[in-house]
């Protein structure tokens, strides 16, 4: 069967090639009515779009790269979900790269190691530390996912850990709850801000210091919490009333723990996370999480990223410019919105909202 041309389509359409092209490649300037008789042109003949010939045309690909850590972990693939949906609405295809958290495949990437197949980068960065990348100019289009800083001149979007962490401790006092242990430090930048979020929480509320208790783990798995939580019940000191995980997984994994041990949630122990998994709405008890909005998060960072892809580069042997892009005043640093989704697993009070 020959090939659809966008010249068949303006014939069946009855417009001109320039609007099918318009319609195609997402410019807001056409009539509804007129990209609704393209559309279905288009959808009558099963046109494809010849990306090939459009990046030799305009120079741009018409795909981005998301790099993100793990793709079997619930809140990547959910992120990444998020983004190639509103991608998709924009006519943007996400090739999906998993990073392994390998900081030097972040350094790579960082380095403009994507670019030979995309026109822009998304990358969720996790152990790649700020010194490595000190001097990177980034001369491509890329903004950075989640609360890892790698430096000042990369813009970033995600949501303020320190005052999520904060937010899910101070339900968990409010619930009653003193003895309440933080799950998940690590060596993370991320670790090291939830931390930070249940100090300033418990400092607050004027908890006794020996009621503080941070249990630290290697990785923010499952297994982990399950292994972390198994280990404090099998201890010598009092069972904590409240166990605040740095992410969904590992509380997960701790509300597993509890149960093998008897321990009943929340009467005995109340549990809170972070991420609001769609898992974490079907464990038993339900799970209490901080729920970062990812819609917001998605579309924040595609239109910075936007915003940079319709720069022009800058003349060959020109002077590099300050910063990642000319023109850009100051690099975005976007705190997104949070809210905490209160669930069984932490309403030890009847009247809890």
């Amino acid at each position: 069967m020959a090939r659809v041309r966008m010249r068949d389509v303006a014939e069946h359409a009855g417009v001109s090639v320039r609007t099918v092209s318009n319609v195609v490649s997402g410019y807001v300037h056409v009539r509804p009515e007129t990209r609704a008789r393209v559309q279905r042109s288009l959808d009558e003949l099963g046109y494809r779009m010849d990306y090939l010939a459009r990046g030799l045309r305009s120079g741009r690909t018409g795909f981005i790269a998301l790099a993100v850590p793990f793709l079997a972990e619930p809140y990547f693939a959910e992120l990444a979900q998020a983004l190639i949906r509103a991608a998709g609405r924009r006519g943007i295809t996400v090739l999906v790269e998993a990073t392994a958290g390998d900081s030097e495949v972040e350094r790579r990437i960082l380095e403009g190691g994507l670019t030979n197949v995309a026109d822009g980068v998304l990358l969720s960065a996790l152990t790649v530390p700020a010194a490595d990348v000190a001097a990177t100019k980034p001369d491509f289009p890329l903004v950075l996912l989640g609360e890892h800083s790698v430096g000042d001149q990369f813009p970033r979007v995600g949501i303020d850990n320190v005052a999520a962490a904060r937010t899910a401790v101070e339900h968990l006092l409010d619930q009653g709850c003193r003895r309440i242990v933080a799950l998940g430090r690590n060596s993370s930048e991320n670790g090291r801000q939830r931390t930070e979020g249940y100090r300033q929480a418990m400092s607050a509320a004027r908890v006794r210091r020996v009621n503080w208790l941070v249990v630290p783990v290697e990785d923010w798995t499952r297994d982990q919490g399950y292994a972390a939580v198994r280990e404090l019940l099998e201890g010598d000191g009092p069972l904590p009333d409240a166990i605040f995980a740095f992410n969904d997984a590992l509380a997960v994994g701790a509300l597993r723990a509890l149960d093998a041990s008897g321990v009943r949630v929340p009467q005995d122990v109340a549990v809170a996370g972070i991420d609001a998994i769609q898992e974490s709405a079907y464990t038993h008890p339900p799970l209490t999480s901080i729920a970062p909005d990812l819609d917001v998060i998605a579309e924040r960072a595609l239109t910075l990223l936007e915003e940079q892809m319709r720069r022009p580069a800058e003349p060959e042997g020109a002077a590099p410019s300050e910063g990642p892009k000319a023109g850009l005043a100051a690099v975005p640093h976007e705190a997104t919105p949070f809210r905490l989704v209160v669930r069984e697993s932490s309403c030890r009070r009847p009247t809890a909202q």
